[in-house]
């Protein structure tokens, strides 16, 4: 069992331990939309290339000679935040590199490869071109492994976009213009002059294929990894499982597509990077998510409508590809300028309602402090102030609670076995004190679904990942990594692999920490009057100790920082209500009944 399916099985074991009865907090996989006819009255037919090219009505025929994209000449994309190269070998987009990220924390780790091309491992590489319509063949358009020409020299920067041409027998000749902005989106704009004596009909594309499944796949079902589509607001998260389980055709291609009528985009989205394409808001396109059985290859696809050229005249289109990872503040430009719904493609899930602000919450106090560490503690800070009218309520009930603690042992031993009469005596003493047992119940029942959907805030989105707190912990979206197995360190021993049962006793600092602040909290509450319950309740600090050891440290530290809080909260309601808590009293009176014993 991997690290982060036993991390979320031991969550859901928290909460049936807090509240007693839990519901079940992840949503059942969206339904797949059923496969719509294709629109422009085009067909789906796989070519002898790489990717299942969208074609018209026109017969499947060879493309013209084949490059190979890795031997092919190649153009340098070099931007801020972006490194890789074009190839001119179908003018794919293949090669690309995420300056800002590198893969483990180390910092000789290689940065982050997005994008990777044919006869790499894993290829993933982005794909433009037309589909023949009425009138054309496949040998009067590029294929994907035809050869483009580059316009001039030079690299692809911000400052200086590229232009490919193409010239098919027949006499129409396409050309493809690339830039790039200083973030991750691309912009392509697709043109075609018609050389020719007639009518030229052509559909212009844009598709995204990676072969396999990527090496990296989570497969952990709180977080969604695959095909991502929106559709005039509509949201479709697709499985790669699902994708592969769609009905095939005769051709071996399993695809299912849907009609967008205005805006949209279509892509595949991983833990922290994603690719999409994005045609121009308002313009119609057929969307498609696609498996090749017989290449094991995995695609989405936009399909622009139909456009007819006449003789001597042009048509051009212009789409845009997102390459990059999901920074909150580069996809929210995007959203801000017109893409819509981008902010939804990071997987929010089903209490977005509460994983969408406290997200932005962290956000903010992250650039205020400079650090997420701080940041997660200014959050705590700012959820308890929200939450402390009822929370006040409640500790003074626990106050009260508190003070009826030998009225109860009294009717306790008054009542004997007869658990009948001693509820009826309890509820009556209640009644008369005017005492709600339940309202301490309040701020946990609150903390729960807080607690999950910070764990979903911390595991999905890029700001936790790689952030640093302070001196051991060096990623707060990993666990702490010191260890009482090696006394912190003193030892030379390393800590156990996650992989392994032993990593669940290796507990580092903050998870003792937590323990003991929940056993701080605890002292504060009235005890259980059921013996068992009572034992049941003092194991818990020690319990959850062992249990959260194992996520990622600033949900811990999320944690530590609630019980302080509460605990400080909770001992200045309790005083300011005349009653002074005795901390360690319960202790005392423990070791006198085990020395009467």
């Amino acid at each position: 069992m991997d690290e982060q399916n036993r991390n979320l099985i031991l969550a859901t074991v928290l909460s049936f331990v807090v509240i007693l009865v839990w519901f079940v907090l992840f949503p059942p996989p969206e339904p797949i939309e059923p496969a719509t006819a294709p629109q422009d009255g085009t067909a789906q037919t796989a070519q002898p290339a790489d990717v299942a090219t969208p074609t018209t009505n026109a017969p499947a025929t060879a493309t013209t000679t084949p490059v190979d994209p890795i031997d092919a000449p190649r153009i340098a994309i070099e931007t801020p935040r972006l490194t890789g190269s074009l190839s001119l070998a179908g003018g794919r987009i293949d090669t690309l590199k995420l300056k800002d990220y590198r893969e483990t924390i180390e910092d000789d780790s290689p940065i982050v490869t997005l994008l990777s091309p044919v006869g790499s491992d894993h290829a993933y590489y982005a794909l433009y071109g037309w589909a023949p319509g009425p009138g054309v063949t496949p040998e009067d358009v590029p294929g994907p492994r035809s050869e483009w020409t580059q316009v001039g020299e030079g690299s692809l920067t911000p400052a200086t976009p590229v232009t490919l041409t193409w010239t098919g027998a027949s006499g129409l000749t396409f050309t493809r213009t690339v830039s790039v902005d200083d973030d991750f989106m691309f912009t392509v704009t697709q043109s075609v002059t018609n050389g020719t004596s007639q009518n030229a009909a052509l559909a212009p594309y844009g598709i995204l294929a990676r072969h396999g499944e990527p090496e990296d796949l989570k497969n952990f079902f709180i977080l969604h990894e695959g095909g991502i589509r929106m559709a005039d607001g509509e949201l479709s998260e697709i499985d790669y499982g699902d994708m592969a389980d769609f009905e095939p055709d005769a051709r071996g291609v399993r695809a299912d597509t849907v009609s967008v009528e205005q805006n949209g985009w279509i892509g595949f989205t991983d833990h922290y990077w994603m690719t999409t394409i994005i045609p121009q808001p308002g313009t119609p396109f057929r969307a498609s998510a696609k498996y090749i059985d017989t290449r094991d290859i995995y695609q989405t696809e936009a399909v622009l409508p139909t456009q007819t050229v006449a003789p001597g005249d042009s048509a051009a289109v212009t789409t845009q590809l997102f390459a990059g990872a999901k920074v909150w503040e580069s996809i929210t430009a995007y959203q801000d300028a017109g893409v819509e719904g981008f902010v939804d493609s990071i997987d929010w899930g089903w209490f977005f309602f509460l994983t969408k602000p406290i997200f932005i919450v962290l956000h903010w106090f992250n650039l205020l402090i400079g650090n997420m560490g701080w940041a997660i503690i200014g959050l705590t800070l700012f959820i308890k102030a929200l939450l402390f009218p009822l929370a006040y309520r409640s500790y003074v009930s626990m106050a009260k609670m508190k003070e009826l603690q030998p009225e109860m042992e009294k009717l306790k031993e008054r009542a004997g076995d007869d658990r009948q009469k001693l509820q009826q005596e309890m509820m009556a003493l209640y009644k008369k004190e005017k005492v709600n047992p339940a309202a301490g119940c309040l701020p946990i029942l609150l903390q729960i679904p807080i607690f999950f959907s910070l764990y979903k805030v911390i595991f999905v989105t890029l700001d936790l990942r790689h952030a640093p707190w302070i001196g051991w912990i060096r990623d707060l979206s990993a666990p702490d990594p010191s260890s009482i197995l090696n006394l912190f360190g003193l030892l030379p021993y390393g800590t156990p692999d996650p992989s392994s049962i032993l990593f669940i006793f290796s507990l580092g600092v903050l998870p003792i920490f937590l323990g003991i602040s929940m056993w701080l909290q605890q002292k504060l509450n009235p005890a259980p009057t059921d013996p068992t319950q009572a034992m049941i309740f003092a194991w818990l600090p020690w319990v959850f100790m062992f249990m959260l050891g194992t996520f990622a440290s600033g949900l811990v530290l999320y944690w530590i920082a609630n019980n302080l809080i509460t605990f400080a909260q909770q001992y200045i309601i309790m005083r300011s209500q005349g009653y002074k808590p005795d901390l360690f009293g319960n202790i005392k009176a423990g070791f006198k009944r085990k020395s009467r014993e």
